[in-house]
């Protein structure tokens, strides 16, 4: 009689237990990055009555009689589903489409969230602004004039210096593709000023110096006589000073004579075929560019810390690309249309300002600074688990490693499994309330008919004390 009363109570307990769960997943319906959790039970050990008996050769064999003394709860899982991604419009929001956490900074120990309401702190770095958990990744580096970011190196608080500044960048690399028409009229000896006019096209671009100031590139084409497929370029740096600030230009390694120009030929398909410079300078193979230096002006000349005057004429080089050879898209043509001033790109920058940024599907951050330059400031790290199950919450959406959950692995969002990210959106809670008011239902229900079952007992033992009266 006993026995039915305190499996009854167990069953009590337990889905007790089990209404707790349902109520702390509806409570958290609408927190991000929140995974329900789901409770399984199993029975506990039951009493023997009588054992097994083997078949002999009498009789067959008899099965064994127990009786169960309860039910108790055997895991309450986490249950890692992907939660729907809600558009929020902020940039420092950022969602995970798949697998994988991010990892989260409080002192010195790692914690683990699906939650990515982030944003900047006082000094720039990016932070779980209700905890002040700082978000791990990796800062980019600029080795050899090239950003890079090393995924392998070890974690480290991410920072975007909003202001921050962006030092100016010499102009080293120039790449023209301007279409040049194959109708242009040829400049005679007597020509007027308006045919010489008619019958030049110039390009021009400005380019920089180390210290960011502007100078400009001025390229004019005419066609020569009696070689209809051959142009004259006339090279002028800071044209308003005439030929004092150019000081050579280069084709094949070999100075031309005039040190302005050289000679563009063009095949019969009018794609680029070579450029050279009667001193025998020539390039009719792959890539084409020519070599270019001029004098700096004294402004823009370093000073010499010693003596505190300019550090002398300054030489500025630089490459104007023309092309490749036989290509058509981003190289020098002559067709019969119009000329144009296609200057579609130069390396050369001022100073500027960080002024945004943007994160993209690789947890890549992108600093859009005010000289129009965009530079790779970092990117967010993510880690993944074999059981992600086994992760012990610590509240405030964070997880913390356990003996059963693994070694976090971390890396690169989209590589190794790991999922990717989606900025300007947040991953909501992955709790159905249709599920969980059903789970409500049936945890009721059983609570119910648990109590039920110690109302039984006691009739009946009230029965048993009533036997003599």
């Amino acid at each position: 009689m006993m026995r039915s009363l305190w499996a009854g109570v167990s069953g009590l307990q337990n889905h007790q237990t089990r209404m707790d769960v349902i109520g702390n997943n509806v409570a958290n319906v609408n927190t991000t990055g929140f995974k329900r959790g789901r409770v399984n039970f199993h029975d506990m050990i039951s009493q023997t009555m009588e054992g097994a008996a083997r078949p002999r050769v009498e009789v067959g064999g008899v099965n064994p009689k127990q009786v169960g003394l309860g039910v108790q709860i055997a895991a309450i899982d986490t249950i890692h589903t992907q939660g729907s991604l809600q558009t929020t419009g902020v940039k420092s929001d950022v969602a995970i489409q798949g697998n994988g956490f991010f990892v989260m900074r409080s002192g010195e120990q790692n914690l683990f969230t699906r939650a990515g309401a982030f944003s900047l702190d006082e000094q720039g770095m990016l932070v779980n602004p209700a905890n002040g958990m700082r978000v791990q990744g990796w800062q980019a580096e600029v080795i050899d004039g090239q950003t890079v970011i090393n995924t392998s190196a070890s974690l480290e608080d991410l920072v975007i210096p909003i202001g921050g500044k962006d030092p100016a960048a010499a102009t080293t690399e120039v790449f023209l593709a301007s279409n040049l028409n194959k109708n242009t009229p040829v400049i005679g000896p007597d020509s007027s000023a308006a045919e010489i006019r008619e019958g030049t096209w110039t390009v021009q671009y400005d380019i920089f110096d180390t210290f960011g100031n502007t100078h400009t590139l001025d390229v004019a084409f005419t066609r020569i006589p009696d070689e209809p497929n051959r142009w004259t370029a006339t090279v002028q740096v800071n044209p308003e000073l005439a030929d004092e600030t150019l000081q050579n230009i280069a084709v094949g390694g070999v100075a031309s004579a005039d040190g302005q120009s050289f000679i563009v030929e063009f095949s019969n398909d009018g794609t680029l075929l070579s450029v050279s410079n009667p001193e025998g300078g020539l390039q009719n193979d792959g890539d084409i560019s020519v070599a270019i230096d001029f004098l700096v002006p004294e402004t823009s000349i370093p000073i010499d810390p010693d003596t505190g005057l300019p550090e002398g004429p300054a030489t500025q080089s630089f490459n104007l690309n023309l092309g490749r050879v036989g290509a058509f898209t981003d190289s020098m043509t002559q067709y019969s249309s119009q000329s144009s001033t296609k200057v579609f790109r130069q390396n050369g920058y001022p100073m500027g300002y960080l002024e945004d940024y943007r994160i993209d599907q690789s947890g890549e951050i992108t600093g859009v600074f005010s000289n129009g330059t965009n530079r790779t400031l970092g990117q967010i790290a993510l880690a993944s688990f074999v059981n992600p199950g086994g992760l012990e919450k610590a509240g405030e959406n964070n997880y913390v490693q356990t003996i059963n959950s693994g070694l976090a692995d971390i890396g690169a969002p989209g590589t190794a499994g790991k999922g990717i990210m989606i900025a300007g959106t947040l991953e909501m809670s992955n709790v159905d309330l249709s599920q969980e008011f059903t789970d409500m239902i049936v945890t009721q229900r059983g609570f119910q008919a648990n109590s039920r079952s110690i109302q039984t007992a006691d009739q009946m033992l009230q029965e048993v004390l009533t036997l003599k009266r």
